[in-house]
């Protein structure tokens, strides 16, 4: 499907890029990604984003700032608050009047935390609703994390997309094991769609903090486990897309 480049400005002067998926309907679903990925999400974004646009949706996927085309920056879990909170901003001004976030991995806690009344559901995949402790070792390598000692960033290249290299800030580390859920969820008051899987340590856990969390959020939220999938849910796109379409026709409003 066809998409416009968008160049959108958060409130701390950067360039934010993004791909608007066009429809003929003030509807709109923003779609987050997660850490240090892009508005592609490994293709997964591109996918959604055309199928979510044959239904009549228009649907923003965008790079947060450090990430993809967006200006450079250090990654922080309050940056990408900032992010996401200026292009809801950005689509009230354009006339979207019912709003869906869709947020993967940490873009999930993004989308929780800009919650507001123009936001008439959201969908979160390999959700992060909930504070997490990760061993970081475990993800970097011992020249970044001495690095992260030395600095108070790690320097993640990459091998492939339009960005060379990715800076994250100790916060960003640290965002992932601070917080309180109650006050999260609670915070929410639109029904929201958990789409988790259980085949690796990561997803497993991230679904047990959100099973936790589920009485604080409003009549009519649900979860739902892919059996066998992996936090990527790469080889079970089918399973994700089934869910979200059937949660985006149900929540459906025509203004």
């Amino acid at each position: 499907m066809n998409h416009l480049r968008l160049k959108l400005e958060n409130s701390r002067g950067l360039t934010l890029i993004g791909h608007l998926y066009e429809a003929d309907s003030r509807r709109l679903v923003i779609m987050c990604h997660g850490f240090t990925s892009d508005k592609s999400s490994r293709g997964r974004f591109d996918r959604f984003a055309a199928v979510f646009q044959t239904l009549g949706w228009n649907v923003l996927a965008f790079d947060f700032s450090g990430c993809g085309e967006s200006d450079d920056d250090t990654l922080t879990m309050a940056k990408e608050k900032d992010d996401l909170l200026s292009v809801i901003e950005y689509a009230k001004q354009r006339g979207f009047q019912s709003i869906v976030l869709y947020g993967h991995s940490p873009g999930s806690r993004i989308c929780l935390m800009c919650y507001s009344k123009e936001v008439s559901t959201v969908i979160l995949t390999g959700a992060s609703t909930g504070p997490h402790t990760y061993n970081w070792n475990d993800h970097f390598t011992a020249e970044q994390m001495r690095e992260l000692q030395e600095t108070g960033v790690i320097t993640e290249h990459l091998s492939s997309g339009p960005r060379k290299q990715i800076i994250i800030d100790q916060q960003m580390l640290l965002d992932f094991e601070q917080g309180n859920q109650k006050e999260l969820l609670s915070g929410v008051g639109c029904p929201v769609l958990i789409i988790h899987g259980n085949a690796d340590e990561e997803e497993r856990m991230l679904l047990e903090t959100s099973r936790k969390g589920m009485k604080w959020l409003p009549q009519g939220s649900k979860l739902e486990v892919i059996d066998g999938a992996s936090h990527s849910f790469m080889e079970h796109l089918d399973g994700v897309e089934k869910l979200a379409v059937e949660w985006l026709c149900k929540y459906r409003v025509d203004r």
